[in-house]
């Protein structure tokens, strides 16, 4: 896989180009690991996102129905806070895309580190009710996101909340389409399970898992497990259970540790039981720190 300088190079010399002779590629938004964004114009003006599947990535199988799921699963959950695809198609180069809504604002990841790694309390809890609101959905709907977390949570310029990056969702009628010990998300906000590669175990408590860690991180500026590299922190998800939120952030309000500490809780039994379960006591602290 070439470096991140070079992709995200590679995918500013497609800024002012065009699509299919239907899209052109107005500026680059963003660069991940699968794929880069721009904002794009139709040649009728209208304006949409355009997720390009990179490259050196689209040969393979494997990761261009990975892409496409995104589609699929995203379209499923239907919430305002799930974006939606439009089209997807591919480009006479080859180039593997997807047509999606366009959003304007910043991540929830931007907005944490521009406030010094520390969101208020109250903004958090609608944060998680937003996310929550959305999960409840999806997971009624079979869909697994697998990837929850900051940088995959968009506040737009509405004031809406939106849920980014259904790519290595899971299908749960789909139960095959995971290999038994790969890893996939990222590791500062896997379960356990997850991190272990037993997707089998890895369900809708798995998303809640990460919800807590998303909170813990934007209340704290720090990660569930304290290690210095990403291998350190996927080997402590996977055999140490998350220390309490009380640890670190002084003076939260009980019912919130009992929010963070239940959803971060290392056997599935113990966590929230639902996405639904969890929201309503989310809301229940809301109310109390907002009023």
């Amino acid at each position: 896989m070439a470096t991140t300088r070079a992709v995200t190079l590679a995918a500013q010399t497609r800024v002012g180009s065009w699509l299919t002779e239907k899209w052109r590629l107005d500026r680059l938004v963003g660069v991940g690991g699968m794929a880069a964004v721009f904002a794009a114009t139709h040649r009728t003006g209208s304006l949409a996102a355009i997720k390009i599947l990179h490259r050196e990535l689209a040969a393979d199988e494997t990761l261009r129905a990975r892409f496409l799921r995104e589609a699929y699963a995203a379209n499923r959950v239907r919430h305002p806070s799930a974006v939606s695809v439009l089209d997807d198609d591919v480009a006479p180069d080859g180039s593997v895309f997807l047509v999606m809504e366009l959003l304007e604002g910043e991540s929830i990841d931007a907005r944490w580190r521009a406030q010094g790694k520390h969101l208020p309390l109250g903004e958090v809890l609608w944060v998680a009710d937003r996310t929550l609101d959305a999960l409840a959905v999806a997971h009624g709907e079979g869909i697994v996101h697998r990837d929850v977390k900051p940088d995959n949570l968009f506040f737009t310029t509405a004031g809406t909340l939106k849920l980014l990056d259904f790519g290595i969702a899971r299908l749960l009628e789909s139960s095959g389409a995971t290999r038994t010990g790969s890893i996939l998300g990222t590791p500062a906000f896997m379960s356990p399970e997850q991190a272990r590669g037993q997707w089998k175990h890895v369900d809708a408590q798995s998303d809640l898992w990460a919800v807590g860690a998303t909170m813990f991180t934007l209340l704290s500026g720090l990660y569930v497990h304290d290690a210095e590299t990403g291998n350190e922190r996927l080997l402590a998800a996977m055999t140490m259970p998350a220390r309490s939120i009380a640890s670190v952030v002084g003076k939260l309000p009980e019912l919130v540790v009992q929010i963070i500490d239940t959803a971060l809780a290392f056997e599935k039994s113990r966590r929230w039981a639902d996405a639904r379960a969890m929201q309503a006591t989310v809301r229940d602290a809301y109310a109390r720190v907002v009023g």
